[in-house]
Protein backbone atom coordinates (compact mmCIF):
# COMPACT_ATOMS: atom_id res chain seq x y z
CA UNK A 1 0.00 0.00 0.00
CA UNK A 2 3.23 2.21 0.04
CA UNK A 3 2.95 2.75 -3.14
CA UNK A 4 -0.39 3.87 -3.82
CA UNK A 5 -1.41 7.52 -3.11
CA UNK A 6 -2.38 8.85 -0.16
CA UNK A 7 -5.71 10.27 0.31
CA UNK A 8 -6.39 13.84 0.87
CA UNK A 9 -6.33 14.12 4.79
CA UNK A 10 -7.64 16.80 6.58
CA UNK A 11 -6.51 16.42 10.49
CA UNK A 12 -9.30 17.33 12.72
CA UNK A 13 -7.79 20.15 14.09
CA UNK A 14 -7.71 21.72 10.83
CA UNK A 15 -11.83 21.73 10.69
CA UNK A 16 -12.64 25.60 11.48
CA UNK A 17 -15.31 27.74 10.31
CA UNK A 18 -19.28 26.83 10.23
CA UNK A 19 -19.93 23.78 11.34
CA UNK A 20 -20.93 20.93 9.14
CA UNK A 21 -24.69 18.99 9.00
CA UNK A 22 -24.64 15.25 10.08
CA UNK A 23 -27.93 14.45 8.34
CA UNK A 24 -30.54 12.25 9.91
CA UNK A 25 -30.50 8.79 8.95
CA UNK A 26 -33.51 8.67 7.07
CA UNK A 27 -32.19 11.16 4.60
CA UNK A 28 -31.20 9.96 1.28
CA UNK A 29 -28.45 7.69 1.08
CA UNK A 30 -26.45 6.64 -1.96
CA UNK A 31 -25.48 3.47 -0.35
CA UNK A 32 -25.22 0.31 2.37
CA UNK A 33 -21.53 -0.93 3.68
CA UNK A 34 -21.60 -4.86 5.11
CA UNK A 35 -18.49 -6.81 6.02
CA UNK A 36 -18.93 -10.34 5.08
CA UNK A 37 -18.56 -12.51 7.78
CA UNK A 38 -15.88 -15.23 7.06
CA UNK A 39 -13.91 -18.04 9.32
CA UNK A 40 -11.19 -15.89 10.03
CA UNK A 41 -13.71 -13.72 12.52
CA UNK A 42 -15.65 -14.49 15.52
CA UNK A 43 -18.64 -16.57 13.44
CA UNK A 44 -16.51 -19.21 12.50
CA UNK A 45 -18.43 -21.79 14.54
CA UNK A 46 -21.76 -20.41 13.12
CA UNK A 47 -20.74 -19.45 9.62
CA UNK A 48 -23.34 -21.20 7.13
CA UNK A 49 -26.15 -19.42 9.63
CA UNK A 50 -24.81 -15.81 9.54
CA UNK A 51 -23.84 -15.79 5.72
CA UNK A 52 -27.26 -17.14 5.65
CA UNK A 53 -28.64 -14.09 7.42
CA UNK A 54 -26.12 -11.67 6.05
CA UNK A 55 -27.20 -12.75 2.45
CA UNK A 56 -30.55 -12.27 3.43
CA UNK A 57 -29.29 -8.65 4.86
CA UNK A 58 -27.92 -7.51 1.07
CA UNK A 59 -31.32 -8.87 -0.44
CA UNK A 60 -33.47 -6.75 1.94
CA UNK A 61 -31.01 -3.39 1.39
CA UNK A 62 -30.79 -3.86 -2.75
CA UNK A 63 -34.12 -2.29 -3.53
CA UNK A 64 -33.56 0.33 -1.46
CA UNK A 65 -30.09 1.31 -1.76
CA UNK A 66 -26.51 0.08 -3.25
CA UNK A 67 -24.66 -2.20 -1.39
CA UNK A 68 -20.95 -1.65 -0.79
CA UNK A 69 -19.47 -5.34 0.37
CA UNK A 70 -16.01 -5.55 2.06
CA UNK A 71 -14.32 -8.88 2.45
CA UNK A 72 -10.85 -10.56 2.57
CA UNK A 73 -12.41 -12.82 -0.12
CA UNK A 74 -15.34 -11.08 -2.23
CA UNK A 75 -15.97 -14.54 -4.81
CA UNK A 76 -17.94 -15.83 -1.38
CA UNK A 77 -20.75 -13.30 -1.15
CA UNK A 78 -20.32 -12.77 -5.41
CA UNK A 79 -21.40 -16.21 -5.99
CA UNK A 80 -24.80 -16.05 -3.42
CA UNK A 81 -25.80 -13.15 -4.83
CA UNK A 82 -25.03 -13.80 -8.05
CA UNK A 83 -28.46 -13.76 -8.90
CA UNK A 84 -29.01 -9.99 -7.90
CA UNK A 85 -28.61 -6.36 -10.20
CA UNK A 86 -24.19 -6.84 -10.20
CA UNK A 87 -24.96 -3.01 -10.88
CA UNK A 88 -26.02 -2.32 -7.72
CA UNK A 89 -23.13 -3.92 -5.77
CA UNK A 90 -19.39 -2.90 -5.46
CA UNK A 91 -17.29 -5.77 -3.78
CA UNK A 92 -14.05 -4.92 -2.49
CA UNK A 93 -11.19 -7.13 -1.05
CA UNK A 94 -10.23 -5.69 2.31
CA UNK A 95 -9.12 -7.92 5.67
CA UNK A 96 -11.72 -7.26 8.55
CA UNK A 97 -11.47 -8.33 12.24
CA UNK A 98 -15.42 -8.69 12.28
CA UNK A 99 -18.30 -7.71 10.10
CA UNK A 100 -19.79 -4.62 12.36
CA UNK A 101 -19.68 -1.76 10.10
CA UNK A 102 -21.42 0.77 12.03
CA UNK A 103 -18.72 1.37 14.60
CA UNK A 104 -16.09 1.28 12.05
CA UNK A 105 -17.57 2.72 9.09
CA UNK A 106 -16.61 6.04 8.46
CA UNK A 107 -19.54 8.96 10.11
CA UNK A 108 -20.02 11.20 7.01
CA UNK A 109 -21.60 14.87 7.37
CA UNK A 110 -22.03 17.93 5.15
CA UNK A 111 -19.73 20.89 4.79
CA UNK A 112 -21.02 23.87 4.55
CA UNK A 113 -20.14 24.42 1.06
CA UNK A 114 -22.23 20.78 0.51
CA UNK A 115 -18.94 18.50 -0.02
CA UNK A 116 -19.00 15.33 1.98
CA UNK A 117 -16.86 14.75 4.62
CA UNK A 118 -15.84 11.53 5.89
CA UNK A 119 -14.96 11.53 9.39
CA UNK A 120 -12.54 8.35 10.15
CA UNK A 121 -12.21 7.74 14.15
CA UNK A 122 -10.49 5.37 15.94
CA UNK A 123 -12.36 2.06 15.85
CA UNK A 124 -10.75 -0.17 19.41
CA UNK A 125 -13.10 -3.21 19.56
CA UNK A 126 -15.40 -1.38 22.11
CA UNK A 127 -12.76 -0.19 25.03
CA UNK A 128 -10.13 -2.49 23.99
CA UNK A 129 -12.16 -5.60 24.06
CA UNK A 130 -11.94 -7.14 20.74
CA UNK A 131 -8.84 -7.19 18.12
CA UNK A 132 -9.57 -4.04 15.83
CA UNK A 133 -6.41 -3.72 14.23
CA UNK A 134 -8.09 -4.15 10.44
CA UNK A 135 -11.67 -3.07 11.08
CA UNK A 136 -9.56 0.54 11.84
CA UNK A 137 -7.87 0.34 8.51
CA UNK A 138 -11.10 0.08 6.60
CA UNK A 139 -11.92 3.65 5.87
CA UNK A 140 -8.50 4.38 5.02
CA UNK A 141 -8.29 1.67 2.47
CA UNK A 142 -11.79 2.59 1.09
CA UNK A 143 -10.56 6.08 0.31
CA UNK A 144 -7.78 4.48 -2.07
CA UNK A 145 -10.41 2.60 -4.33
CA UNK A 146 -11.68 5.97 -5.17
CA UNK A 147 -14.99 5.13 -3.86
CA UNK A 148 -15.66 8.42 -2.07
CA UNK A 149 -13.43 10.51 -4.93
CA UNK A 150 -14.82 13.82 -4.34
CA UNK A 151 -15.74 13.65 -0.94
CA UNK A 152 -13.02 14.93 1.75
CA UNK A 153 -11.35 12.53 4.33
CA UNK A 154 -10.73 13.53 8.00
CA UNK A 155 -8.40 11.50 9.88
CA UNK A 156 -10.15 12.09 13.18
CA UNK A 157 -8.01 8.96 14.67
CA UNK A 158 -6.91 10.46 17.75
CA UNK A 159 -10.44 10.25 19.15
CA UNK A 160 -12.22 6.95 20.04
CA UNK A 161 -15.80 6.69 18.50
CA UNK A 162 -18.32 4.38 17.03
CA UNK A 163 -21.32 5.18 14.87
CA UNK A 164 -23.54 3.25 16.73
CA UNK A 165 -22.91 5.44 20.11
CA UNK A 166 -24.70 8.34 18.22
CA UNK A 167 -27.72 9.18 16.77
CA UNK A 168 -28.43 12.81 14.53
CA UNK A 169 -32.02 14.35 14.10
CA UNK A 170 -30.60 16.05 11.27
CA UNK A 171 -31.50 19.56 13.26
CA UNK A 172 -28.52 19.74 14.88
CA UNK A 173 -29.33 17.52 17.38
CA UNK A 174 -27.50 14.28 19.00
CA UNK A 175 -28.42 11.59 21.23
CA UNK A 176 -25.62 9.28 23.08
CA UNK A 177 -25.08 7.59 26.46
CA UNK A 178 -23.08 8.32 29.23
CA UNK A 179 -21.90 4.54 29.42
CA UNK A 180 -20.37 4.48 26.74
CA UNK A 181 -18.57 7.79 25.90
CA UNK A 182 -17.56 8.06 29.78
CA UNK A 183 -15.81 4.90 29.43
CA UNK A 184 -11.99 4.43 30.52
CA UNK A 185 -10.74 2.74 27.54
CA UNK A 186 -12.52 4.87 24.89
CA UNK A 187 -11.06 8.65 25.44
CA UNK A 188 -10.31 8.15 29.46
CA UNK A 189 -8.00 11.18 29.25
CA UNK A 190 -11.06 13.68 28.50
CA UNK A 191 -13.90 14.77 30.84
CA UNK A 192 -17.09 14.60 29.88
CA UNK A 193 -17.26 18.43 28.74
CA UNK A 194 -14.19 17.53 26.44
CA UNK A 195 -15.97 14.87 24.90
CA UNK A 196 -19.18 16.80 24.02
CA UNK A 197 -17.19 19.57 22.91
CA UNK A 198 -15.18 17.30 20.34
CA UNK A 199 -18.31 15.52 19.25
CA UNK A 200 -20.26 18.43 18.93
CA UNK A 201 -17.79 20.55 16.43
CA UNK A 202 -17.00 17.24 14.21
CA UNK A 203 -20.36 16.27 13.95
CA UNK A 204 -22.00 20.38 13.42
CA UNK A 205 -24.28 19.55 16.24
CA UNK A 206 -26.19 22.61 18.70
CA UNK A 207 -27.08 20.24 21.23
CA UNK A 208 -25.71 16.86 22.67
CA UNK A 209 -28.34 14.89 24.51
CA UNK A 210 -26.47 12.55 27.39
CA UNK A 211 -28.76 9.24 28.49
CA UNK A 212 -27.59 8.01 31.97
CA UNK A 213 -29.86 5.47 31.96
CA UNK A 214 -30.31 2.20 29.98
CA UNK A 215 -28.47 -1.12 28.95
CA UNK A 216 -29.15 -4.83 27.94
CA UNK A 217 -27.59 -6.83 29.33
CA UNK A 218 -25.12 -9.07 27.19
CA UNK A 219 -24.45 -5.71 25.27
CA UNK A 220 -20.54 -5.40 24.49
CA UNK A 221 -20.69 -2.10 23.53
CA UNK A 222 -21.06 0.00 26.90
CA UNK A 223 -25.01 1.25 26.08
CA UNK A 224 -25.17 1.94 22.39
CA UNK A 225 -27.66 4.37 21.37
CA UNK A 226 -28.58 2.40 18.95
CA UNK A 227 -29.66 -0.34 21.27
CA UNK A 228 -31.96 2.10 23.40
CA UNK A 229 -33.16 5.03 22.09
CA UNK A 230 -33.47 6.37 18.19
CA UNK A 231 -34.65 9.33 16.42
CA UNK A 232 -37.39 9.44 13.79
CA UNK A 233 -38.88 11.96 11.28
CA UNK A 234 -41.36 14.76 13.40
CA UNK A 235 -39.41 14.85 16.63
CA UNK A 236 -39.71 11.60 17.63
CA UNK A 237 -37.37 9.30 19.48
CA UNK A 238 -38.59 5.36 19.67
CA UNK A 239 -37.26 4.11 23.02
CA UNK A 240 -36.98 0.55 24.21
CA UNK A 241 -39.42 0.05 27.34
CA UNK A 242 -40.05 -3.14 29.52
CA UNK A 243 -43.74 -3.75 31.20
CA UNK A 244 -41.86 -6.99 33.04
CA UNK A 245 -41.30 -5.36 36.94
CA UNK A 246 -39.26 -9.49 37.06
CA UNK A 247 -37.21 -8.51 34.24
CA UNK A 248 -33.70 -7.27 35.53
CA UNK A 249 -34.04 -4.47 32.63
CA UNK A 250 -37.37 -3.17 34.26
CA UNK A 251 -36.09 -0.27 36.98
CA UNK A 252 -33.21 0.70 34.23
CA UNK A 253 -35.69 1.14 31.00
CA UNK A 254 -38.39 3.22 33.32
CA UNK A 255 -35.32 5.53 34.50
CA UNK A 256 -34.23 5.80 31.20
CA UNK A 257 -37.69 6.92 29.48
CA UNK A 258 -37.73 9.38 32.51
CA UNK A 259 -34.63 10.80 31.19
CA UNK A 260 -35.65 10.88 27.29
CA UNK A 261 -38.91 12.96 28.76
CA UNK A 262 -36.89 15.92 30.32
CA UNK A 263 -34.96 15.94 27.04
CA UNK A 264 -35.79 18.93 24.64
CA UNK A 265 -34.37 19.43 21.20
CA UNK A 266 -32.01 21.92 19.87
CA UNK A 267 -35.21 24.38 18.89
CA UNK A 268 -35.86 23.66 23.14
CA UNK A 269 -39.09 21.12 22.36
CA UNK A 270 -40.03 18.07 23.93
CA UNK A 271 -39.73 15.12 22.58
CA UNK A 272 -42.57 12.61 21.16
CA UNK A 273 -41.84 9.65 22.64
CA UNK A 274 -42.84 5.76 21.25
CA UNK A 275 -42.29 2.91 23.11
CA UNK A 276 -40.95 -0.10 21.10
CA UNK A 277 -40.95 -3.70 23.31
CA UNK A 278 -38.06 -5.96 24.97
CA UNK A 279 -38.07 -8.94 23.15
CA UNK A 280 -38.57 -12.29 25.30
CA UNK A 281 -34.82 -13.12 26.63
CA UNK A 282 -32.79 -14.77 24.21
CA UNK A 283 -29.36 -16.66 25.26
CA UNK A 284 -26.43 -18.19 24.07
CA UNK A 285 -25.05 -21.42 24.28
CA UNK A 286 -23.78 -20.69 27.59
CA UNK A 287 -27.15 -19.80 28.87
CA UNK A 288 -26.06 -15.96 28.93
CA UNK A 289 -29.02 -13.33 27.82
CA UNK A 290 -28.54 -11.67 24.52
CA UNK A 291 -29.04 -7.73 23.62
CA UNK A 292 -31.69 -8.16 21.17
CA UNK A 293 -33.61 -5.03 20.89
CA UNK A 294 -35.74 -3.78 17.82
CA UNK A 295 -34.22 -0.31 18.24
CA UNK A 296 -31.41 -1.70 15.96
CA UNK A 297 -33.43 -0.74 12.89
CA UNK A 298 -31.95 0.61 9.71
CA UNK A 299 -33.83 3.40 7.87
CA UNK A 300 -32.60 3.50 4.12
CA UNK A 301 -34.34 5.65 1.82
CA UNK A 302 -38.18 4.43 0.84
CA UNK A 303 -37.67 1.44 4.15
CA UNK A 304 -37.12 0.71 7.20
CA UNK A 305 -35.10 -2.48 7.66
CA UNK A 306 -36.11 -3.86 11.68
CA UNK A 307 -34.49 -6.90 12.79
CA UNK A 308 -36.71 -9.54 14.00
CA UNK A 309 -36.34 -12.35 16.29
CA UNK A 310 -38.73 -15.47 16.08
CA UNK A 311 -41.75 -13.65 18.74
CA UNK A 312 -44.46 -13.66 15.98
CA UNK A 313 -46.34 -11.19 18.32
CA UNK A 314 -43.71 -8.96 19.97
CA UNK A 315 -41.81 -8.92 16.04
CA UNK A 316 -44.93 -7.77 14.79
CA UNK A 317 -45.97 -5.15 17.21
CA UNK A 318 -42.57 -3.76 16.77
CA UNK A 319 -42.94 -3.61 13.00
CA UNK A 320 -46.16 -1.80 13.41
CA UNK A 321 -44.77 0.86 15.98
CA UNK A 322 -41.83 1.67 13.27
CA UNK A 323 -43.81 1.92 10.58
CA UNK A 324 -46.45 4.47 11.87
CA UNK A 325 -43.17 6.59 12.57
CA UNK A 326 -41.26 6.01 9.72
CA UNK A 327 -44.62 6.31 7.25
CA UNK A 328 -45.08 6.19 4.36
CA UNK A 329 -41.79 4.16 4.16
CA UNK A 330 -41.63 0.32 3.92
CA UNK A 331 -40.37 -1.82 6.74
CA UNK A 332 -38.78 -4.84 6.08
CA UNK A 333 -38.93 -7.51 8.69
CA UNK A 334 -34.93 -9.61 8.72
CA UNK A 335 -34.12 -12.52 10.70
CA UNK A 336 -31.61 -11.53 12.85
CA UNK A 337 -31.35 -14.49 15.40
CA UNK A 338 -27.95 -15.30 13.99
CA UNK A 339 -26.75 -12.06 14.46
CA UNK A 340 -27.27 -11.87 18.30
CA UNK A 341 -25.57 -14.85 18.93
CA UNK A 342 -22.57 -12.09 18.82
CA UNK A 343 -24.32 -9.67 20.82
CA UNK A 344 -25.30 -7.50 17.56
CA UNK A 345 -27.99 -6.62 15.29
CA UNK A 346 -29.28 -5.36 12.22
CA UNK A 347 -27.94 -2.04 12.58
CA UNK A 348 -24.58 -2.06 13.74
CA UNK A 349 -24.17 -4.51 11.11
CA UNK A 350 -24.19 -2.09 8.53
CA UNK A 351 -23.65 1.56 7.98
CA UNK A 352 -25.45 3.91 5.72
CA UNK A 353 -23.14 5.94 2.71
CA UNK A 354 -24.94 9.35 1.99
CA UNK A 355 -22.02 9.59 -0.50
CA UNK A 356 -20.09 7.38 -3.16
CA UNK A 357 -18.34 7.76 -6.13
CA UNK A 358 -20.43 5.22 -8.15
Amino acid sequence: MNDQPQPSCHRADDCGGPHPVFAAEWSQQQAVLIAWPHAGTDWAYMLDQVTDCYNQLARAILPHARLVIVAPDTEVPKKLLADCDQSRIIYIDIDTNDTWTRDSGPITVIDPNGQYVLNDFCFNGWGLKFAADRDNLINRQLMFTGLFDGARYVNRLSFVFEGGAIESDGQGTLLTTTRCLMSPNRNGGMTRREIGQYIKKALGARKLLWLDHGYLAGDDTDSHIDTLARFAPDNTILYVGCQDPTDEHYDELRAMRHDLQAMHNAEGESFHLMELPLPDAIYDADGNRLPATYANFLAINDAVLVPVYGQPKKDDLACRIIEVAFAPRRVVPVDCRALIQQHGSLHCATMQLPYINF
